[in-house]
């Protein structure tokens, strides 16, 4: 009789075993598809960490511009090279906001190494800027998320620059891929078509 209860019992404890392992499998895999599913909403970042590809949603108390160089819905030619592919791309102006753009220094919340002269983080994407251009040397919290480890990280202004800043799609020269909503390139990096 005793043995067959402890039979009973090591077969209880066998069934709990294999159905909690069964149940940490299930767990791993959610996390493994939890990671593949942000792997996969991040499949437009590149290796240099730069969101080529954006949302269309701008930051709030941006103004847009109302006398533009470059309309909504027109074509220019990118002259900047703030990444591989962009120079000489032709661009399709999506937006443009009059505001302060500013070339940035900061060090990743992600780790890694400091990233030098950043362009461009704009006024309203700089933790309580207000309407006051900020100075050169001026440490501050960036709320962009243009790069991986951006938001959130403290940099120090390098430059300023009042201009207008706009929102474009074009296709890599490199890569050949579709950027959509690129923020910024600023006026001056723009030429007709």
């Amino acid at each position: 009789m005793k043995n067959k209860g402890a039979i009973a019992m090591t077969f209880a404890i066998l069934s709990l075993l294999l159905i909690a392992c069964g149940n940490n499998e299930s767990m791993m895999n959610e996390e493994t598809n939890k990671e593949s599913s942000q792997m996969n909403s991040n499949s437009e970042e590149s290796m240099d960490g730069m969101n080529h590809s954006g949302s269309s949603d701008i930051p709030e108390g941006l103004k847009e511009a109302k006398n533009p160089t470059f309309e909504v819905g027109s074509k220019a030619i990118i002259t900047a090279n703030h990444m591989k592919g962009m120079e000489g791309a032709e661009a399709t102006i999506k937006g443009a906001y009059e505001t302060t753009a500013y070339v940035i220094s900061y060090t990743p919340t992600s780790g890694g190494e400091k990233v030098n002269n950043h362009k461009w983080i704009i006024q309203e994407e700089i933790e309580e800027a207000g309407d006051e251009n900020l100075e050169k040397g001026k440490e501050v919290t960036i709320t962009a998320s243009h790069m991986m480890g951006m938001n959130g990280a403290k940099g120090i202004i390098e430059s300023s620059n009042p201009t207008t800043v706009y929102m474009v799609d074009y296709m890599s020269a490199s890569e050949g891929e579709e950027v959509t909503n690129h923020k910024w390139v600023t006026e001056s990096e723009l030429t007709f078509k």
